[in-house]
């Protein structure tokens, strides 16, 4: 059997609920004509009679009466579709680095600041997808650190940076600094900062790479990525290793770990969140995005703060 025609089940079902074409057709604006015929070629798809003719207008057959349920759901269906995609009701999907990362938080402030706006989250590997996905519409906005050495975005995507995060030192309780309160990026001149997760190419393994230049230290990215576990792991055993987080980076690890958060100053290394979306780009909760990211935006003239010289 051939697909059905929706606006023939929409026909049906509200002759059905009418009782009379007359009615049915009144109500869909079209002619009882137009309301004949599209239940006659829908009984010729299904290969049933779905009406009886009465003196007083139409009843359903037995057919008719079993088809009525899931021709209804049919027409939700179509709703549901068409809400899916609709601007304003469809859901703001947008790309963060990690999801226990600063993006990923700045969007659950978003959230519950705008509880009326739907959110989906998805996670691309670096500025190269995320832009790509912007141009097709698989995504809205993505947050990234925007510009990188030698790259330039294409012109209809922009970029606005909204947030810079504050990096700090992650270290074990037998590490030499794990008494500090605060450590120059000076002072880390010499030890071992581990980033396994680092990978060429990417704009966060430009950011510390500049960030190793400009102070002289010394980072690794050797060794397998196993994730975030078995880095703290390592951390928390090592005299001599240490590693970078944001800030606002979400991390838990067992008390016996004893782990400690060290903040970095004079000055203080700032990780380049932007904000980046398609200029052609109607969804209306970007321009509330925007607004709320805006109201917390850091002044990037700091003269305590450092980055790259390309953000």
């Amino acid at each position: 059997m051939e697909g059905v025609d929706l606006e023939a089940v929409r026909t049906f079902v509200a002759a059905a609920e009418a009782g009379r074409f007359q009615d049915a057709a009144a109500e869909l604006s079209v002619t009882q004509q137009a309301v004949s015929k599209r239940v006659a070629t829908l009984e010729k798809r299904l290969g049933v009679r779905l009406f009886t003719r009465t003196a007083r207008g139409v009843r359903l057959t037995v057919d008719g009466q079993a088809f009525l349920p899931h021709a209804r759901d049919l027409l939700r269906a179509e709703e549901r579709a068409v809400a899916s995609v609709r601007p304003g009701r469809r859901a703001l999907r947008v790309d963060v680095i990690g999801r226990r990362l600063a993006p990923a938080t700045l969007l659950g402030d978003f959230r519950r600041a705008h509880p009326e706006v739907e959110l989906d989250v998805v996670t691309l590997f670096d500025v190269d997808a995320a832009v790509d996905a912007l141009r097709s519409g698989t995504i809205d906005a993505s947050f990234r650190a925007v510009t990188m050495p030698g790259r330039q975005l294409p012109d209809d995507i922009r970029a606005v940076r909204v947030y810079d995060e504050p990096v700090q030192l992650l270290i074990g309780p037998a590490h030499p600094l794990a008494a500090a309160h605060t450590v120059t990026p000076a002072e880390l001149a010499g030890h071992r900062i581990w980033m396994p997760g680092l990978v060429p190419g990417t704009e966060w393994a430009a950011y510390y790479d500049a960030l190793a230049a400009a102070f002289g230290l010394t980072i690794e990215i050797t060794g397998p990525d196993f994730g975030t576990e078995p880095l703290l792991d390592t951390i928390a055993g090592s005299s001599s290793l240490a590693t970078f987080v944001g800030e606002r980076t979400r991390l838990v690890w067992p008390a016996d770990q004893s782990l400690r958060r060290i903040a970095v100053g004079r000055p203080t290394p700032v990780y380049p969140h932007s904000l980046i979306w398609h200029r052609e780009n109607p969804h209306p909760a970007l321009a509330a995005l925007g607004d709320h990211l805006g109201s917390g935006r850091l002044d990037h003239s700091d003269a305590g703060t450092w980055t790259p010289a390309w953000a």
